[in-house]
């Protein structure tokens, strides 16, 4: 699994690059997004808008990620398509993460001739 992350203040912002998360990549996912946080920050926003396919195996690394941030750092979810959304309103998994229709205004790419 592809991952691109962009720190932003006291903000990490991780884009997954492919397009499922399951049994085959979910460890991969897991070790990748550990290194990518290991810088301090108190928000993770995991953009998950190119994920068309999560299955449990996924499901389980991004709940093991939530958990290896700690209390005090927060995993916000972003750009749910409406497979990845189901799987999370059904697991109710809705109801412990903070989950973003897309990126929030602040960390989204400028756009060229924008300056932020």
């Amino acid at each position: 699994m592809q991952l691109l992350a962009e720190q932003r203040g006291e903000v990490i912002v991780v884009q997954a690059l492919g397009d499922r998360i399951d049994a085959a990549g979910a460890i991969q996912f897991k070790d990748r997004m550990r290194e990518l946080t290991q810088l301090p920050s108190l928000r993770v926003i995991l953009d998950l808008s190119r994920v068309a396919f999560l299955d449990s195996s996924g499901l389980g690394a991004v709940v093991a990620v939530m958990k290896a941030l700690g209390p005090e750092r927060k995993l916000e979810l972003s750009g749910l398509t409406p497979t990845v959304q189901k799987v999370f309103r059904l697991t109710r998994m809705d109801s412990i993460f903070i989950i973003h229709d897309q990126l929030p205004e602040d960390f989204l790419p400028a756009k060229p001739g924008q300056c932020r």
